[in-house]
């Protein structure tokens, strides 16, 4: 590792940790030449891809899946905590699963499937975007299992 402020391939690491749930390794290491300290971190290489409905392949973004969820949750009562909670556990299933490559419906399958969990409304409408709604009949079709588990456990 070379210094990032004398460039010199000399330095001792002085700490390792396990972050970001186990994903990562941050290293405190020390300069042996200017005596300067700095951290890095390692993390693991071989990136998941998704493959889009029209068969394109991209690399998988956490990011995109904390929007759909922001957008499915506005104005409910989910903190923005338990969004990012919700979006690492989708990441860390997706990760568990798939070695290199997940189809983009497994994910907005996934991410349903904690939604319905969590909030109802939240669940109906990321469902009526990711399934594509057209009219009223898919919502209530969409519905109809949860309002028959509704009142079955009534």
């Amino acid at each position: 590792m070379r210094c990032p402020f004398c460039h010199h391939d000399n330095d001792s690491v002085r700490d390792s940790r396990v972050v970001e749930d186990g994903k990562a390794i941050r290293r405190r290491r020390f300069c042996n030449s200017c005596r300067r300290r700095f951290t890095t971190y390692e993390r693991i290489s071989g990136t998941l891809h998704v493959i889009k409905k029209n068969g394109e392949r991209e690399p998988f973004s956490r990011a995109k899946i904390e929007r759909g969820l922001e957008l499915a949750c506005w104005k409910r009562k989910i903190s923005a905590e338990q969004r990012l909670e919700l979006a690492e556990a989708i990441e860390a299933q997706l990760i568990e699963e798939y070695e290199l490559e997940v189809e983009s419906h497994a994910i907005g399958s996934l991410c349903m499937k904690y939604l319905e969990t969590i909030d109802q409304v939240a669940y109906v409408r990321f469902a009526s975007v990711y399934r594509e709604f057209t009219d009223v009949r898919d919502f209530v079709e969409e519905l109809r299992p949860i309002l028959n588990r509704n009142s079955d456990a009534q």
